[in-house]
């Protein structure tokens, strides 16, 4: 059986990069869902499970920054930021506020590509060597997978019901 491909949720704004990100990223063999807005993001983050997420910073609907925070506040999914924003300020905060890496506009498919195989790496050998499985009758929780099942069947909880 192989392995499953990793997910990825790209969030940009912008048509064109979004569809040279996705397209780059399922030649490396990631299954990508995207989504141009914030909100729709943390729902495609809550859903999806995803292995990764790429976000812009200068989305429509709020700065990429607060969805960072959004995110940290129930989930350790590692986040790539692809901005135009190059201060130095910028960067800084959008790391303290939990990304794990910073890539600023315009930028290459090589690097983006080698950053995104390096969270894997790390996501892999983290969930790999340290998860956490609880189980209690016929529930099971797997915390380094971020899955719940019941009687072996996955079921799909919101953040906030993962949460709790």
């Amino acid at each position: 059986m192989s392995e499953p491909l990793p997910v990825v949720i790209v969030i940009e704004d912008e048509p064109k990069i979004r569809r040279f990100i996705r397209m780059s990223l399922e030649a490396e063999g990631c299954q990508v869902y995207e989504t141009d807005s914030m909100q729709r993001g943390l729902i495609e983050a809550g859903t999806r499970k995803p292995d990764m997420v790429v976000l812009d910073l200068g989305l429509p609907d709020g700065d990429g920054v607060d969805f960072i925070r959004d995110l940290r506040a129930w989930s350790d999914i590692p986040i790539i930021v692809l901005s135009a924003r190059t201060t130095e300020a910028d960067k800084v905060g959008a790391l303290d506020a939990g990304a794990d890496d910073y890539l600023t506009k315009p930028f290459g498919a090589a690097e983006l590509l080698a950053r995104v195989r390096a969270q894997l790496r790390r996501r892999s050998s983290a969930v790999g060597s340290g998860s956490t499985v609880f189980e209690f009758g016929k529930i099971r929780v797997d915390l380094g997978r971020r899955i719940v099942e019941l009687s072996g069947k996955p079921l799909h909880l919101t953040p906030i019901e993962y949460r709790l």
